[in-house]
């Protein structure tokens, strides 16, 4: 199967999504889930990678980002896999892969696509059926963006407010949980591929600035309509529909 693309455009958002080998739910247990969430945190002190969002779930992570073009992202992204499976794999006394081939990156233009990609990372447990409301999860941006803790952040807040045009992140925080809980309030919880299953979302104009960003690697690829939104597509091949929510 072609491995999913992983190349980064500076200045630009990005929805990544990993998922656990052959589906399995090597992520069921919490202290394993607080292990990606450290690792995490270790990323953004190493390398200064700029979080916006994230949920791991008990088979696969989702993580939202901006590419400030230090390399950060591959680099932290390398960091986090690699340390999850050395711990997992060295406690169960497993061998193999840990995690499902290479991780999928996904442009994400910052304006109401933004708002709209956040509430479907935080609604991801409430559309598995797991919990009633996203505040449920536990290891969720969700929760962490609410609660704004003073020590062990993971999420950049000042560089989220200043995406979302809000003056403080206090107040980005109030917009950010009225938009998902909206969102969750109107039903609008069902997956939209075009997160896990595209190379950018965004307008046709910001759609063609990634295709000329990305270069040879995305000239054939069409700009397609789903579910109400415009996305650059991916190839088919390798996403189809196994990819996660």
């Amino acid at each position: 199967m072609p491995r999913a693309h992983r190349y980064f455009l500076p200045g630009h958002i990005w929805h990544i999504t990993e998922r656990c080998h052959a589906r399995a739910f090597l992520l069921k247990r919490r202290d394993d889930r607080e292990n990606w969430l450290s690792w995490l945190r270790e990323a953004r002190r190493r390398h200064g990678l700029c979080v916006l969002n994230y949920i791991v779930t008990c088979n696969h992570i989702h993580l939202l980002v901006l590419d400030r073009g230090a390399g950060e992202i591959s680099a932290s992204m390398q960091l986090v896999a690699g340390r999850v499976a050395q711990t997992y794999n060295e406690r169960e006394k497993r061998r193999g892969a840990f995690w499902q081939d290479r991780y999928h990156a996904t442009a994400v233009q910052s304006d109401a696509h933004l708002l709209r990609c956040m509430a479907y990372i935080d609604l991801n447990m409430v559309r598995a059926g797991v919990v009633v409301h996203p505040a449920e999860w536990r290891e969720s941006g969700f929760r962490e963006i609410q609660r704004m803790p003073k020590r062990y952040r993971i999420i950049d807040m000042p560089a989220l407010a200043a995406l979302i045009g809000s003056p403080t992140p206090a107040e980005a925080s109030a917009l950010l949980r009225a938009n998902t809980e909206r969102t969750w309030a109107e039903g609008r919880v069902d997956r939209e591929a075009a997160w896990t299953e595209s190379l950018a979302v965004g307008s046709g104009v910001f759609l063609r600035q990634v295709q000329r960003g990305l270069g040879f690697r995305a000239r054939a690829r069409a700009v397609v309509q789903s579910e109400g939104l415009e996305c650059l597509r991916e190839e088919t091949a390798a996403y189809g529909t196994a990819w996660p929510d």
